[in-house]
């Protein structure tokens, strides 16, 4: 049975893509933190920030939203010196901004995951590529879904980053049809 093959011989991306990626998750604080790694990736590589991601976490106390739209310029500086994050000061900057704007997606849609689950109806869009050449960088779903999380306030939501994103939470599956850890497959 053909297998993913991105995740090439890194442990660390073998674990993700075996336990993480294209898994549906309705969890709010997973969700923000992977809204944060995909950000925090813009012009980088995955394995970068994955190898980054217990600094991330301890940093934003395991990306507790209110905990995080609290952060001040002088919190956010600590954190760029202290920690093993992606030191850009813009990207640090837009773990605050983004949950400020979860915290007004809350109180009108009751949780993130209710928003974004909306989208795809409740039910992951489940694909059958038949090798990863044939996985779009974007589509017009994440076209959508960046233009109405920037009029929400949102930064570094590019189509590209929120395609990225939603395989991370698992809106969409992009495993190929025959690895083992495709939908039809677990």
């Amino acid at each position: 049975m053909g297998v993913c093959l991105w995740p090439g011989n890194n442990e660390l991306m073998k674990r993700y893509h075996d336990n993480e990626w294209c898994v549906p998750s309705h969890d709010d604080a997973y969700i923000f933190e992977m809204l944060t790694l995909e950000g925090a990736q813009a012009g980088l590589s995955w394995n970068t920030v994955l190898g980054k991601r217990e600094d991330y976490q301890r940093a934003f106390h395991h990306f507790e939203i209110a905990y995080c739209s609290t952060l001040t310029d002088e919190a956010l500086e600590i954190i760029a010196e202290r920690y093993n994050v992606i030191k850009n000061r813009s990207k640090l900057r837009s773990v605050r901004n983004n949950a400020l704007a979860v915290l007004n997606i809350q109180k009108e849609f009751g949780s993130l995951a209710n928003f974004l689950w909306n989208y795809v109806g409740g039910n992951p869009v489940i694909n059958s590529w038949e090798s990863e050449g044939q996985v779009p960088a974007q589509t017009p779903l994440s076209e959508q879904i960046s233009k109405d999380l920037k009029k929400r306030g949102f930064k570094f939501v590019g189509p590209v980053i929120v395609y990225s994103f939603m395989q991370a939470i698992g809106l969409v599956d992009d495993h190929i049809r025959t690895c083992p850890c495709h939908s039809l497959n677990r």
